[in-house]
């Protein structure tokens, strides 16, 4: 079994972009985070971060026939990429989206979600936490 995490643009900076919402936890943690947890489940699991919208249009593209899910955090590009969900639907590898913070309790433009809808779940405002939940989910589907 092989999961594929996917961050979006700014997620490298944790710990030091807006601590406030998204924790002084850094983008290692975050790695390490779900890396114990996959060992822990006997899963094999590929992290990536991209600040460009094309490169992770490669990557999920890259992810047919190679990966069983993906747990997505699109970050910005939730909000703003077509493309990242055209890729999603490309490959039709289920998909689970995680946000770290509530997107729900903050900016208007944040409500929107162009992949929400390709998703099998959307987990928000659990922290890094979120990550494992979203692996968790994308079991549990794969399973039935």
């Amino acid at each position: 079994m092989k999961i594929l995490i996917i961050n979006g643009p700014n997620i490298n900076m944790l710990g030091i972009r807006e601590p406030d919402i998204y924790g002084k936890e850094t983008y290692q943690t975050l790695i390490d985070t779900v890396s114990n947890y996959a060992v822990k489940l006997g899963i094999d699991i590929e992290c990536y971060q991209s600040n460009h919208e094309g490169d992770i249009v490669d990557k999920i593209q890259a992810a047919l026939g190679s990966t069983d899910g993906i747990v997505i955090n699109p970050a910005a590009y939730t909000h703003t990429s077509i493309a990242i969900l055209d890729a999603l639907k490309s490959v039709g590898v289920p998909a689970v989206e995680v946000h770290i913070s509530d997107v729900s309790k903050r900016e208007s433009f944040r409500q929107i979600s162009f992949i929400r809808d390709y998703c099998i779940k959307t987990i928000i405002g659990q922290g890094l936490n979120g990550y494992c939940m979203a692996i968790d989910e994308l079991l549990e589907y794969l399973k039935k």
